[in-house]
């Protein structure tokens, strides 16, 4: 699958890119799943909305400490949804590959800590048919529980907003669409739990 290959060669040059901060202060690492509630997209046929089923995510967030109540964060996160077209009626897929650099604020409150993230980035759709990149941003709010100095049990509500080109044929092949996007803006929510784990 074309997500896999993308998602192995982010991971590889995050680790790589990030790595030099890990002997420059704390460096973090952040596995997580959860469930992404996603936009619908819309028919070809009589315009009326396509639904986009809600999916589990999986992902990997790379943190380092730039000050006492603050974090720089590299974060991938990947879906797989699928879709009915109403023009055949058979079920497609839409892979989404999120990655995002944040600036994460940390509130203290001994043990546990509240999050509160903004970042920037691009998502990569990859359909049945096509794949495109777009540029993204994204938006979170979570809490840290502390268990000691290097683990924690992490929550997050993360919101993710891609800027599309509705003229691309993403649903598109041999001058056949299948289904299109809505409007110019795909959001998705991600609910999520996962682990950090400092070095």
């Amino acid at each position: 699958m074309n997500l896999l290959k993308f998602l192995s060669k982010a991971l590889i040059i995050s680790v790589l890119s990030c790595s030099y901060s890990s002997t420059a202060a704390e460096f973090e690492v952040q596995p997580f799943f959860g469930q992404m509630y996603s936009a619908d997209l819309q028919s070809v046929v009589d315009g009326t909305e396509l639904s986009v089923d809600n999916a589990m995510s999986y992902g990997i967030a790379f943190s380092w400490q730039d000050s006492p109540n603050g974090q720089g964060q590299l974060i991938l996160n990947a879906v797989s949804h699928d879709f009915n077209s109403d023009l055949d009626g058979q079920e497609y897929s839409l892979d989404i590959l999120y990655a995002h650099f944040n600036g994460v604020a940390l509130f203290r409150q001994q043990n546990y800590v509240t999050t509160v993230s903004l970042g920037l980035g691009g998502a990569y759709f990859d359909s049945d048919m096509n794949q495109e990149l777009y540029p993204s941003a994204t938006l979170a709010i979570g809490t840290r529980y502390e268990f000691s100095d290097n683990l924690a049990f992490i929550t997050e509500l993360r919101g993710y907003a891609s800027i599309i080109d509705n003229k691309d044929n993403n649903f598109c092949q041999d001058d056949i669409c299948y289904a299109t996007f809505n409007e110019g803006l795909w959001l998705e929510t991600n609910l999520m739990i996962g682990v950090a784990v400092k070095f």
